[in-house]
């Protein structure tokens, strides 16, 4: 039995493909599936079972691929423990961060991170947050920027800094002359929103509810209209489709100044600040970094964190 049977068999179970899974592991499928039922064969149980359509583990092979995990996990940790005897930032930091936080904050982030320790290069990987949960609990990222609520994974959480969200409506709407909105006006507009498996999704039908029935209801397709990306849905609304909330960060900085030239090219979008409705905060997301327990490297992650309050975001509340 060796370390690189375990990681065949825990990459199987993850991508449930022996060809992704070789392809996740860089080696040739072949080499993949003689190493696993060498295992298989050693330990004299079936640890999967094979189909045309479909790879599943057997009863006693999630038993298996749970201690292999673990035993993974270890081995690393020595490894992490020898390196940090040299020096505890020495080495790749590989970060996970949701893409509605990403693109706002990772320019400063990996600047910051170059200034203050270039001998820890951080490896970024975007995805949704149940995605990096897995990604953590598998040991495949070392750390996540993550916004909550999630699912309680019992790992270590530092908050990072609190969030407003703002309205984004067409400078041609009614709503653009107010220097507010509440969600209350919101709610009989048409409302751009995530495809389903964005956080920020959820949080847009928690500031305004009335929306959720919509988005899950083919009747309510002249209500909500969904798209990939912030950036994808703030052109929705410059071209007039309806009115959505972003997150402070996505919000350009002149795109608030009270007095500003306006570009022939720049979107036709007014950012408004929500009020206060009775028993109502205003609405925002706490923004945080999650990581393993037994992740070894901790000076790693404060110096992460340090890098992070050196970013200048306007408009949030860091929480140091």
């Amino acid at each position: 039995m060796t370390l690189t049977e375990l990681k065949y068999i825990v990459a199987v179970a993850r991508e449930r493909h022996f060809g992704r899974a070789a392809e996740a592991c860089f080696v040739a499928q072949p080499t993949l599936s003689v190493g696993i039922k060498k295992l298989e064969k050693e330990l004299e149980v079936k640890i999967f079972e094979r189909s045309a359509a479909d790879v599943t583990l057997t009863a006693l092979g999630e038993e298996i691929v749970r201690q292999a995990q673990s035993v993974l996990e270890q081995a690393a940790a020595i490894h992490e423990i020898a390196k940090r005897g040299k020096d505890p930032l020495a080495g790749a930091l590989t970060l996970g961060i949701i893409y509605t936080i990403g693109p706002y904050l990772l320019p400063q982030l990996v600047h910051q991170s170059i200034r203050r320790t270039p001998q820890m290069p951080l490896m970024l990987q975007e995805n949704f947050t149940v995605r990096l949960l897995e990604m953590l609990r598998t040991g495949e990222i070392d750390c996540a920027i993550l916004a909550e609520p999630f699912p309680d994974t019992g790992l270590a959480l530092a908050p990072l800094y609190d969030e407003p969200f703002l309205a984004a409506v067409p400078a041609s709407h009614r709503f653009a002359r107010q220097a507010a909105v509440s969600a209350l006006e919101l709610k009989n507009e048409t409302m751009l929103l995530l495809g389903t498996g964005h956080c920020f999704r959820d949080h847009v039908l928690q500031v305004c509810p009335e929306f959720a029935r919509f988005a899950t209801n083919a009747e309510g397709i002249r209500r909500t209209f969904e798209g990939s990306s912030l950036e994808t849905i703030k052109h929705m609304v410059a071209a007039g489709m309806g009115v959505t909330l972003v997150p402070r960060l996505a919000v350009p900085q002149e795109a608030l100044s009270p007095v500003r030239r306006r570009r022939s090219d720049e979107p036709s979008i007014r950012y408004l600040p929500l009020e206060d409705a009775p028993g109502v905060p205003v609405p925002s997301r706490r923004v945080v970094l999650a990581w393993r327990r037994s992740f070894t490297r901790y000076e790693a992650i404060a110096a992460l964190r340090n890098s992070i309050y050196a970013c200048k975001l306007p408009g949030v509340r860091m929480l140091t």
